[in-house]
């Protein structure tokens, strides 16, 4: 009698192991430290953008105490009436007098004589470049301007010094050839590069959207350029502007030589001045620390940075009510 055949034997079921559940602890305890890692980054990078924010307030604030600290001495017994008012400056003689009126409107008569020049020579230049020359042209030109730009500026001074100079003398009737009017065309060639490469940002980057409608419009090159590219650049076309003057306000050797140095307040475009850089860099060297000259020099590279501070300040309000204006 034979066996009835074996019944197949039910098939077991499969038992978890736990590997699917340590996967996504493991893929969950990466991501997590991936994230840690991420967060630590990205704080280390805000500490560095901060830090460079931070360091340039520092520098500045160092410099200043740095210079008070040199001029602190002088100060209680300054004559600020006569410092303000008056056009002598004798710091070497048995009185000293330090007049420093002469110095600051010679400061600002070559600013603004060497801007009046400038800044329409920058803004057209910027705007052919921009707008009317060829691309090669306009490869060239810019390269031209880096390399004015590039110029050290007592290479400048030589300039004004060998060939502006027996230009004045001949043409312009001077008896100096180093005088206001050089020193100005001077700065004006310095300043016009700085002026150039701004404006032609700030007009390159008004979206040529604005260009085609005011072409569709009807409107010539030069009414575009005048009704919708200036009013649309112009926050970053009064940026060049006013860095333009703080480079005129605050240049040194090239006025150095190029203005005379003769301590008198200007009545012509030809007669010599001194500025309060010129001061600075060619009375430093014989002042004695410690003494009242000494200090003087550093007192005037106060005023000099409250000057440029006040440009800076005066600038930043200007752009910020263009802006607010445009918004309006």
């Amino acid at each position: 009698m034979s066996l009835p055949p074996a019944a197949a034997e039910p098939p077991k079921a499969a038992v978890p192991t736990g590997d699917g559940k340590d996967a996504g602890a493991k893929a969950r305890a990466a991501e997590r430290r991936g994230g840690r890692a991420t967060f630590r980054g990205e704080m280390v990078i805000e500490f560095l953008i901060r830090l460079c924010g931070w360091s340039s307030i520092i520098c500045v604030a160092a410099i200043f105490y740095f210079i008070f600290q040199e001029a602190a001495p002088v100060l209680p017994k300054m004559n600020w009436g006569e410092f303000f008012g008056s056009v002598t400056w004798r710091p070497t003689s048995a009185e000293p007098r330090y007049g420093a009126l002469a110095l600051i409107v010679g400061n600002f008569a070559v600013a603004i004589v060497a801007m009046a020049m400038a800044v329409p020579l920058g803004l057209g230049a910027a705007v052919y470049i921009s707008e009317f020359a060829g691309p090669r042209v306009r490869e060239t030109m810019k390269i031209a301007i880096e390399v004015l730009a590039a110029v050290p500026s007592i290479v400048w001074g030589f300039i004004g010094l060998t060939i502006i100079s027996p230009l004045l003398i001949k043409y312009a009737g001077a008896e100096l050839g180093s005088n206001l009017l050089n020193g100005s065309v001077i700065l004006a060639l310095m300043s016009v590069p700085l002026i150039v490469s701004i404006s032609e940002d700030a007009l390159r980057a008004v979206p040529d959207s604005y260009r085609e409608a005011a072409m569709a419009l009807g409107a010539n090159k030069w009414e575009m350029v005048r009704r919708v590219l200036f009013p649309a650049a112009r926050n970053g076309l009064l940026a060049a502007c006013m860095l333009g003057v703080g480079r005129a306000v605050g240049e040194t050797m090239a006025v150095l030589l190029a203005t005379g140095n003769v301590v008198q307040i200007p009545h012509s475009f030809v007669d010599p001045i001194k500025t309060l850089t010129a001061t600075i860099a060619a009375e430093m060297g014989e002042a004695t620390p410690g003494q009242p000259h000494y200090q003087v020099l550093f007192l005037i590279g106060i005023l000099l940075l409250v000057i440029t501070c006040a440009i800076n300040v005066i600038a930043d309000f200007i752009i910020k009510g263009a802006k607010a204006k445009a918004n309006a």
